[in-house]
């Protein structure tokens, strides 16, 4: 059975909103509104094991998964959700191996996310311009255990980036269709490129110019997701509900020159 050592994680439970992600140290106690928790008594005990606080409530000690980290992670921007990482890992084919390049590295969460899916075998190529962002980055990526899978550049990608034959390429820029040129210099034929838009204009401008700059099955999307509160004989939505994060936009590169077949959209009708 796996046990928690010193200078591991643990996930503390209560209920799913109220848990506290903790690094474990001999002397550590977490001051909480439900009482005092030891956090140093944790050592030597199984995930999945029981605490109490100092007030008699129940501490679940659980094993952090990366979407705990991604969740609990140090910030200063709005970091991309869950929701949309899963969907842009299986939408761009990602998988161990994969060689990855991510323009706008932000608090990590994208990066950290990634790298454990590229993990062993592949890397992840993470550009900023903000050394504040980046330092929080490094600290996010080696808490989740995934520094060494991840290339840190501090540049600026308008500039172009020394990247070659990627698989992906995500951009999370405000003005993702400026560095179109240069994400498909960096990435390998028929590799996916997909840009993290918050609004419709910045979806709308960056579809025109990869149309423009050698890209095809280029897609928008939004993602929803809703909680159901399963409680026996009365479950149902949850009133609260995570609504817009942000817009998906997906292409993938092919030559430049060819020319792009003119799309014969109906009214009504599908590709199924």
């Amino acid at each position: 059975m796996l046990k928690i050592g010193e200078g591991s994680y643990v996930l503390l439970f209560h209920t799913p909103r109220k848990k506290w992600l903790a690094k474990v140290t001999p002397d550590k106690k977490m001051h909480t509104h439900l009482g005092i928790v030891d956090v140093g008594a944790t050592i030597g005990m199984e995930y999945g094991s029981v605490i109490r606080t100092t007030e008699g409530k129940v501490i679940f000690l659980i094993e952090p998964t990366t979407h705990d980290f991604i969740m609990k992670s140090e910030r200063k921007t709005q970091i991309v959700y869950p929701k949309d990482l899963g969907f842009i890992a299986a939408r761009t084919g990602m998988k161990n191996g994969s060689k990855v390049l991510e323009i706008g590295t932000g608090s990590a969460a994208a990066a950290t996310f990634f790298a454990s899916i590229v993990k062993p075998e592949g890397r992840i190529h993470t550009y900023d311009v903000n050394p504040d962002f980046m330092e929080i980055a490094k600290r996010n990526l080696e808490k989740a255990g995934m520094a060494d899978y991840v290339t840190m550049n501090r540049h600026d990608p308008h500039e172009g980036v020394d990247v070659r034959e990627a698989d992906v390429a995500i951009v999370d820029l405000g003005d993702p269709w400026t560095v179109i040129d240069q994400v498909h210099d960096a990435l390998k034929g028929s590799g996916a490129f997909v840009a993290i838009c918050p609004t419709m204009n910045q979806i709308e401008k960056t579809a025109t110019e990869l149309k423009k700059g050698g890209f095809v099955d280029i897609e928008s999307i939004e993602l929803f997701i809703r909680v159901m509160e399963a409680r026996e004989g009365m479950t149902r939505p949850s009133m609260r509900m995570i609504g817009h994060t942000t817009y998906l936009v997906f292409a993938r590169k092919v030559q430049k020159k060819a020319e792009a077949p003119v799309e014969e959209e109906e009214a009504g009708e599908q590709e199924e």
